[in-house]
């Protein structure tokens, strides 16, 4: 599961990837139009200029803009950069692997088998989505055979 705050960081890059080209977007509007608490994006806006996602100006006709286009902007790094390692386990992690404190044997380990196919399924959708195709409407469920949560939960 992604953390609010992740998620509060795409539906920021979406708001930017939708605004004008070139014309910078107030944190107070992109908190009131994504319904994000103003001083929680502050933090998070700023976290993903550190990272080389985005740029800002001060002023009157300052704000932020996205400075990658939103097509180079995948899910999964923007994971990365909010959550961290997108792998359940840590000997699975390509940026933040350790070895299981109660592992004998990585090649050996039937949890660790079955959770490389979840991870690697992860990644391939993560790495390869971009905020480009979030905006460009690319959604593989519509909304008639979106499935009925509550029967799973």
């Amino acid at each position: 599961m992604i953390s609010q705050k992740a998620k509060y960081a795409l539906r920021a890059l979406v708001s930017l990837a939708q605004a004008p080209k070139g014309e910078p977007v107030f944190i107070s509007d992109i908190a009131e139009q994504q319904s994000i608490p103003k001083k929680f994006l502050e933090q998070i806006l700023l976290d993903l200029k550190r990272h080389g996602i985005l740029i800002s100006r001060r002023g009157k006709f300052g704000g932020y803009q996205l400075l990658k286009d939103p097509a180079e902007i995948t899910f999964g790094s923007i994971l990365r950069i909010v959550d961290g390692p997108l792998a359940p386990l840590p000997c699975l992690s390509k940026i933040a692997y350790r070895r299981c404190d109660d592992c004998k044997s990585e090649g050996n380990c039937e949890i660790r088998r079955i959770f490389a196919e979840v991870t690697e399924a992860t990644r391939n959708v993560l790495d390869n989505r971009t905020i480009a195709d979030a905006i460009g409407g690319v959604h593989p469920i519509s909304a008639d055979e979106e499935p009925d949560l509550a029967s799973v939960a």
